[in-house]
């Protein structure tokens, strides 16, 4: 068409600035067999009119209102000699985990007021900066317009769609337990690894009962505990143990522990394994003859000063 076309894009979002004459663009099934997506686009109107028409829902759109549709689903869309819009481009895949409601599409929602408003702002915002954001910094932004986007297309409720809130968590908790042990594991770690935003994914947590932190303590001691009783970590101490779990100290660790588990990380080893205590002063430490040697070492010259 002719006009203009100004792109940001990262590997998981875009933003396109798109003006132009008057047109009227199909996209059938031919089309979508052939080309293939796998992309919503929100559109947000800047000046002019435009039409969308998908399946049994049709739609006119200008400044103060926006459409939200499956770019894989059969379309028409026209707009008048006027019509520039901002169109903010995301995964398929991330709109249905987070709404199943948003998904279905297409989803008429205004922007003169309250959320719809907000999400509105916050994608010319992002066109207008997008030469001062970082492609990180730019993912950042867009994991926030979606959640908005979402949350505005569930009619404003502020809790996390319900509809996949099983496979997300399931997928949380798997990522958790694969990566227990990086000493960096957070809430913004998982989220991103999985592509989800850190509020949804707190969300989806509160909603299990729970929080990323207690979920990542509780896989870390779940870790400890194999470990403790493991014949290949025999050598280590529980000090080391427990720092090679995630934990930064032994006396937090051993805590943490005996609140999960009703014993402590002494008592579990060598229960395990009777008969293969080390002597009672190195035991109640936690610490291996080696570390036990690195330490009096160290108090040693403590002492001196």
């Amino acid at each position: 068409m002719d006009g203009r076309l100004e792109w940001q894009q990262s590997k998981v979002y875009g933003l396109a600035l798109c003006s132009g004459g008057q047109e009227v663009v199909k996209r059938d099934s031919r089309h979508i067999r052939s080309d293939p997506r796998g992309t919503y686009e929100l559109l947000v109107p800047l000046a002019g009119t435009a039409w969308v028409e998908q399946g049994a829902s049709s739609a006119e759109i200008r400044p103060g209102s926006m459409v939200l549709c499956d770019i894989d689903r059969p379309m028409t869309f026209a707009h008048d000699a006027d019509f520039l819009s901002i169109a903010f481009i995301m995964s398929g895949q991330d709109v249905a985990v987070r709404s199943p409601v948003a998904a279905r599409g297409p989803q008429l929602l205004s922007g003169a007021r309250g959320l719809g408003r907000v999400v509105r702002q916050l994608t010319t915002t992002l066109h207008e900066e997008r030469e001062q954001l970082s492609e990180t910094t730019f993912d950042i932004a867009c994991d926030r317009l979606l959640d908005l986007v979402c949350l505005a297309a569930e009619g404003g409720d502020d809790t996390a769609p319900t509809g996949q809130r099983a496979t997300v968590e399931a997928a949380i908790r798997r990522h958790v337990r694969r990566h227990a042990c990086d000493r960096d594991l957070d809430v913004v770690g998982i989220a991103r690894a999985l592509g989800w935003s850190a509020r949804y994914v707190q969300q989806v947590l509160q909603a299990a009962g729970t929080t990323s932190r207690d979920l990542i303590r509780r896989e870390r001691l779940n870790v400890a505990r194999t470990r403790l009783a493991g014949a290949s970590w025999a050598t280590y101490s529980i000090a080391e143990i427990a720092y090679s779990c995630g934990f930064g100290s032994h006396a937090s660790f051993a805590t943490a522990f005996r609140e999960e588990f009703g014993m402590t990380p002494r008592e579990a080893r060598y229960s395990a394994r009777p008969g293969a205590e080390p002597p009672d002063d190195l035991a109640d430490q936690g610490l291996s003859p080696r570390s036990a040697v690195h330490q009096q070492g160290r108090q040693g010259v403590e002492d001196r000063h």
